[in-house]
């Protein structure tokens, strides 16, 4: 399997736990200023992709000349450089995708880069955002995420887009089952995985599922 490793240009003091090391066989996408951290990782980007205003001159000559793919964008756009990679991840149908160093000091960017996640069209895709020990993916009705070998680790569901219902969750220490996680509500916080192998159905709405390795 060819993992598609996404990195933004919000903080990063270290490679996410999970993923403690990058094969040759990944493919690396930077998103504009994303490249620092593969520069510090001294790992060569497949591509690179955004306006550009966050990369060095100096390093977009060497990475062009290392073969690099580059795709510049205008300055002035409606997109956020790690929606444009994360839009070219779709186009190319990239799977699975996991996006690193998209926290930060800002709030707004942080938020954004977590809701983008929740976009219909990336419905299809196996997208999950990392940072630190925390796992980020969405859930959709109808569907099931299945979490093996996880136990104590912390698992939250956060309704967004309104409510969440039919949701029933299986080897976790509060369960649910058939039940309605309000939007706006922190119900659904602070849950934690007791079995080898948990479930979350859903059967509408949509969820944020957020895991906290112990």
């Amino acid at each position: 399997m060819i993992r598609t490793i996404i990195f933004a240009n919000g903080k990063m003091e270290s490679l996410p736990l999970l993923i403690p090391q990058i094969p040759s066989s990944d493919r690396i996408i930077a998103a504009d200023g994303g490249a620092r951290h593969c520069k510090s990782l001294s790992i060569t980007p497949n591509i690179i992709i955004g306006d550009l205003d966050s990369l060095d001159p100096l390093d977009k000559a060497s990475y062009q000349a290392a073969g690099v793919e580059i795709i510049q964008h205008p300055r002035h756009k409606d997109e956020t450089d790690l929606e444009l990679a994360l839009q070219l991840a779709y186009d190319r149908r990239y799977s699975p995708v996991f996006i690193v160093a998209a926290m930060g000091a800002r709030w707004d960017m942080t938020i954004s880069n977590i809701m983008l996640l929740a976009q219909e069209k990336y419905s299809d895709m196996n997208i999950r955002l990392l940072d630190g020990t925390q796992e980020l993916t969405i859930l959709r009705g109808e569907a099931t995420l299945e979490i093996d070998h996880r136990q104590g680790d912390t698992l939250s569901l956060l309704p967004i887009n309104g409510d969440a219902a039919g949701i029933t969750t299986l080897g976790l220490e509060y369960p649910l089952e058939n039940e309605i996680l309000y939007f706006g509500s922190p119900r659904g916080v602070s849950n934690v995985i007791v079995n080898p192998h948990a479930q979350i159905l859903i059967k509408n709405g949509i969820l944020l599922v957020c895991l906290l390795k112990k």
